[in-house]
């Protein structure tokens, strides 16, 4: 999908507007030696740092959750493959190359982007809270009656690819916590845009299921960690800018690794 320092006025967001980036498969036994990770700039780790030199504007982060579950079962082949900005157009044409019949984990975080959810937080930042409301409307009418084709024509991609893998899809956190807070977004902003992340993330795990994935849902391990809450792990309006609203390191340890984890199970190299 923005940490900002408490003392940042909010004219300094106006930089914000150079935003951008924000068959079924079969039964597993215990090895998954061959992992590919696909996605947006949430599953590459945009917001956390430590970035590959050869990743140029795709971010992929060290600190990645997909990169610290490879780390913590060693021994396996590893493609790291999710690019900042990618939509699902994104990952069908570019990403699947390194799927193929020995493929066991695929990992994917997308739709976000096709959404449009970048510009409707540009719009919550710099607009009434009707615009704000206005925007998240669009955004939520296109997850529920385009995004699901799209969902459903990458999930069909991906299993045809990869016939024999687990497709773990990973849903988005709610951004904000309400309350005090010097973001510059009223309560009211807020709350449309964490209704936004919650359609956004039945309409993925409607089509995920559909598709014989399991969905890993973070929404309840970010709870009281968003922007605006004591204890951050999303950053809030960050320079540079595309870094904004995307988890920080911690965010992506404490929150999604952990529920990779818990989705995958007993599934190691």
């Amino acid at each position: 999908m923005l940490s900002l320092p408490r003392t940042t006025s909010i004219a300094a967001v106006a930089a914000v507007v150079a935003l951008t980036g924000f068959a079924a498969p079969t039964a597993h036994a215990a090895a998954a030696s061959n992992y590919v990770a696909l996605g947006d700039s949430y599953s590459a780790g945009v917001g956390a740092g430590d970035y590959f030199s050869d990743s140029g504007s795709c971010k992929r982060s060290a600190n990645a959750y997909p990169v610290l579950w490879n780390n913590s079962h060693p021994g396996g082949n590893f493609t790291f493959a999710a690019c900042s900005g990618a939509k699902t157009a994104d990952v069908r044409n570019g990403q699947l190359a390194a799927l193929n019949g020995a493929t066991s984990l695929v990992t994917i975080s997308i739709g976000g982007n096709d959404a449009g959810f970048v510009d409707t937080v540009k719009s919550c930042l710099f607009g009434s809270d009707g615009d704000c409301s206005a925007a998240v409307t669009k955004a939520k009418t296109y997850a529920t009656t385009k995004l699901p084709a799209d969902l459903d024509a990458t999930y069909a991609q991906i299993h045809n690819r990869a016939p024999n893998a687990r497709l773990v899809v990973l849903g988005y956190p709610r951004l904000f916590e309400l309350g005090s807070c010097f973001l510059g977004m009223s309560d009211a902003k807020r709350t449309v845009l964490n209704q936004a992340a919650d359609t956004l993330a039945d309409v993925t795990r409607g089509r995920a299921s559909a598709a014989n994935a399991d969905f890993a849902d973070v929404r309840n391990r970010f709870a009281g960690h968003g922007v605006c809450g004591s204890d951050e792990w999303i950053n809030g309006i960050t320079f540079p800018i595309d870094e904004s609203y995307h988890p920080t390191s911690t965010g992506q340890s404490d929150g999604y690794f952990p529920e990779l984890q818990a989705t995958t199970g007993a599934l190691t190299h």
